[in-house]
């Protein structure tokens, strides 16, 4: 039987939810795990309960073939014995400690020859050799978030848990260092989870993903699947999918239905019947944005809209619009130039079929209420 990690376990968190969390992972190939949703859906104290600092209410969890958590049988392995490094949201690097000594924390219990080796191999793994006597505060946000890696693995830990592990850093040097991290994480070979609210961040770095919200596990598979193929609205929503308008189907043919949403007829790629209530979901990228009376493109949809507003997003551009419906699209600046696009313009949204998703609402609304009570692979 190939390792893995499975968790099955519940944690009321104070007055606000219950978190119900159950799932699997496989270790071999080291995998990562992308846990992904908003703020306040039970992420962090999901990853907690996998280090041992927080304990479930009930459960089990189990990594390979040991058991760390069994409320039944009150087993309660200690997160001393887990061998888990843990990357903090914050870094929580010690301001006293140099760069060396941050990362030789948690080796005390090494002889002192080999734990000096171990911190020079750690630091050249990250490429902060040459600092080793600096302090934190001397550091850049990208040179810390290298020190908190270099400090969770230079114990050769079994599991890594990193909680936000860009979210402390400045947009540039977020993106810049997206792949870097994602670098790293192959060439450490260790299963790691990965707590997330940013969908580029779980694109980016993540074999795998469970969808969390108030405490519920929504979807699992892998992250383009999700991303492109959520399961109900709840997910389409929390996955970033910007447009979300309910229709219904009125023709279908050839693999291609006709979608009526907001007085508008979209096309779609389905199997979905003639008469079914759906949702048409949308993403902003997929919008392409056309002068009005330009020759039409390849695909299936043209709408006709209005710019409603414009809003900066670093080197890209949201553009949202009325199209008989609510529509954004994210294009370039010099998209942005070329085509004046400011509020009361009009243009065409040209979409592909194949961009325009339909979940069925009736099952939207019982996949959501289900999720609550019962865990299921949708990959």
């Amino acid at each position: 039987m190939a390792a893995e990690m499975r968790v099955d376990m519940t944690k009321a968190l104070a007055e606000r939810f219950v978190l119900n969390a159950r799932f699997e992972m496989a270790l071999d190939p080291p995998l990562v795990l992308i846990l992904f949703g908003p703020s306040g859906s039970g992420k962090t104290t999901l990853l907690r309960c996998l280090a041992g600092l927080d304990w479930p209410d009930r459960g089990t969890i189990a990594f390979a073939d040991k058991i760390w958590f069994d409320r039944t049988t009150g087993v309660r392995v200690q997160p001393q014995q887990r061998r888990v490094g843990y990357m903090f949201q914050d870094y929580a690097l010690f301001p006293t400690h140099s760069v060396a000594g941050n990362i030789a924390y948690g080796l005390r219990s090494l002889p002192p020859a080999e734990r000096t080796q171990r911190v020079a191999s750690v630091m050249a793994l990250l490429s902060l050799q040459g600092m080793e006597g600096v302090k934190p505060q001397q550091l850049s946000g990208g040179q810390q978030q290298r020190v908190a890696l270099a400090r969770a693995v230079a114990r050769h830990p079994s599991l890594l848990l990193l909680d936000e592990p860009l979210s402390a850093l400045d947009l540039p040097t977020r993106m810049k260092l997206r792949g870097e991290l994602r670098e790293l994480l192959r060439r450490l070979a260790i299963p790691s989870v990965v707590v997330t609210h940013d969908w580029e961040e779980a694109l980016a770095l993540g074999d795998r993903m469970v969808v969390l919200k108030d405490g519920k596990v929504l979807q699992q598979g892998t992250p383009q699947h999700i991303f492109n193929l959520p399961k109900n609205v709840e997910v389409a929503k929390i996955v970033g999918m910007e447009t979300v308008i309910p229709g219904r189907i009125a023709h279908a043919a050839d693999g291609l239905v006709t979608v009526e949403a907001g007085g508008v007829k979209l096309l779609a790629v389905s199997q979905e019947p003639v008469g079914a209530d759906a949702f048409a979901c949308i993403r902003a990228e997929d919008v392409v944005l056309e002068p009005v009376g330009a020759a039409a493109t390849s695909a299936r949809n043209h709408i006709p809209a209005i710019v409603q507003n414009v809003i900066s997003m670093g080197a890209l551009v949201r553009v949202d619009l009325e199209a008989g419906f609510p529509l954004s699209a994210i294009v370039t600046r010099s998209a942005l130039e070329d085509l004046h696009l400011v509020p009361g313009v009009k243009v065409t949204a040209a979409i592909k079929a194949g961009a325009v998703h339909l979940i069925p609402r009736q099952s939207s609304v019982t996949s959501v209420k289900s999720s609550s009570s019962k865990w299921s692979e949708t990959s």
